[in-house]
């Protein structure tokens, strides 16, 4: 398995994932056109044609042995500079009554457009047969999430101060949300899949058009509704994890459809940002068996080319390190090159 820069060649097999992710994966939306577009921005990116504000880096993890697309994951170098980018902030309002001698503190929803000018990590999705703890599939979810980290690295300068992810937020057996249920259905004369449609493809205006500028007191709201606020859908839980790991931490931001939480930080305080180093490629005559569970994450340092995978083991006291001619092959590169790597069980 391996990462790549996603290629213009990749349009159909990147549809037939679009098709799969299931309701509330805003970010990849089952349009063809609005994929082959952003598949060309991609390309313009990775080349480092376009403006730092219109960079989204989209990559995709390749099954070798079949050439089938298992997955794929984003990068938006800016968000909310082209299109708003909206949240509700969770905030806090204070009542006092001096002549009844109470005081009340209650949980408000403020529209938000705090996160302009952030990157965005984005776009996660690994087929459901890629998954699992079988010896083939075992941490493909990590190679798709922790790749990223790996190459605002090694580009740092392309990128701004902090970062973000949205998490998918919940639903019921029914697929339905009930924050939006409560919430969005009453502002937007659209059911949720149309509202997240549209919202996929770029067209936000209408959230800032037709949404109360004024904050929501939560308690208005359903029990069902406040209970999914900052909450993950549970297939989300493992890149939940996975991001927090690195760093990132909810502060109390929300999606505005189905209240899942956005978590962020700052980038160079991110794990894998500030432990990932370079180190120079040789390459083993032999061939050397393949270890259960490869620890060292590697990535190539040219851009439009960029390849990522796991790797047996790391760099040595030079800050050499050695790969299998397979190994080297999969990464595209030869020997005397330059890879990023990352001891991904190493303590923070």
């Amino acid at each position: 398995m391996r990462i790549r820069a996603i290629a213009e060649s990749d349009l159909d097999e990147l549809q037939a994932l679009a098709r799969e992710t299931g309701v509330g994966f805003t970010s990849l939306p089952d349009n063809r056109e609005f994929l082959a577009e952003k598949i060309e921005l991609a390309v313009t990116a990775f080349e480092q044609r376009s403006p730092s504000d219109r960079r989204n880096y989209f990559f995709v993890l390749e099954d070798e042995a079949s050439g089938e697309l298992a997955g794929c994951c984003a990068i938006e170098g800016q968000v909310g500079r082209e299109v708003p980018f909206y949240h509700y902030r969770l905030g806090t309002l204070a009542h006092s009554s001096v002549q009844l001698d109470l005081h009340r503190t209650i949980d408000t929803l403020f529209l938000s457009s705090d996160h302009t000018g952030d990157a965005e990590v984005a776009s996660l999705f690994l087929r459901p047969q890629y998954r699992g703890e079988d010896r083939r599939h075992q941490r493909n979810g990590a190679l798709l999430s922790m790749m990223r980290w790996l190459f605002i690295a090694e580009f740092r300068d392309q990128f701004p101060d902090k970062v973000l992810a949205e998490m998918r937020g919940v639903f019921d057996e029914r697929g339905k949300s009930p924050f939006w249920e409560c919430l969005g259905s009453h502002f937007f004369p659209l059911d949720f899949d149309e509202a997240d449609r549209l919202t996929g493809l770029g067209q936000k205006s209408f959230i800032g058009e037709l949404m109360p500028k004024f904050p929501i007191y939560t308690p208005f709201l359903s029990d069902e509704a406040r209970a999914c606020i900052g909450q993950v859908h549970r297939d989300t839980r493992p890149a939940l994890a996975m991001l927090k790991k690195e760093g990132l931490r909810w502060e109390g931001f929300i999606d505005i459809f189905d209240g899942g939480p956005t978590v962020e930080a700052y980038i160079d305080d991110i794990r894998a940002v500030r432990k990932s180093r370079r180190c120079r490629v040789e390459v083993h005559a032999g061939s050397e068996p393949p270890v259960a569970r490869p620890r060292w994450l590697a990535a190539s340092t040219d851009m439009a080319a960029f390849r990522a995978a796991w790797v047996a083991g790391g760099p040595n006291e030079d800050d050499t390190i050695t790969l299998s001619a397979q190994e080297a092959q999969r990464l595209d590169v030869v020997a005397g090159d330059a890879l990023r790597v990352l001891d991904t069980e190493e303590t923070p």
